[in-house]
């Protein structure tokens, strides 16, 4: 069900994406982002990019790069968009556990997640089940639409 994302697969899951990015609840994208613009910083910038698929539909997506360079390369940061239709079913879980696996193949021994919104209380929960940990909090690093500015955590994970 998790595999390789294709250019295709972006597309076909486009709708869902840009859905997320104009709720600007979770993700700091620009709204008015274009198709080609995400696909490049979802699917080309990283390492590589993965697909949930069942029954021939993108349910979620993943992405996995390096997060610094040199003697920090050790650190992956991945991205994580799950399709509101298939929310509740385990699907993220899914998706990080898969993306631990593939960061210890491609020689990661760490994972951090940069800016969590701290009001995304689903996915800090998730993450702290996964074994992350909050190790800093940016303050008021997120302009959400309703609740104003929110913190940002930086979670992070040794997975080596």
């Amino acid at each position: 069900m998790i595999r390789e994302m294709t250019q295709q697969d972006f597309v076909a899951f486009w709708p869902v994406f840009k859905e997320v990015i104009l709720q600007q609840e979770t993700y700091a994208y620009h709204p008015n982002m274009s198709q080609e613009e995400a696909y490049q910083i979802w699917c080309a910038q990283p390492l590589k990019a993965f697909a949930y698929v069942e029954n021939e539909q993108v349910l979620g997506t993943y992405y996995i790069k390096s997060n610094a360079m040199g003697p920090s390369d050790h650190i992956c940061n991945c991205g994580y968009m799950v399709s509101p239709k298939a929310r509740g079913k385990g699907l993220a879980r899914k998706l990080c556990e898969h993306s631990q696996v593939q960061a210890l193949a491609l020689g990661f021994k760490a994972m951090q997640f940069n800016s969590v919104v701290s009001s995304n209380e689903i996915a800090v929960s998730l993450w702290k089940k996964l074994g992350y940990e909050i190790i800093g909090t940016i303050p008021n690093a997120y302009r959400h639409p309703q609740l104003g500015f929110v913190d940002s955590y930086i979670m992070y994970k040794w997975l080596a």
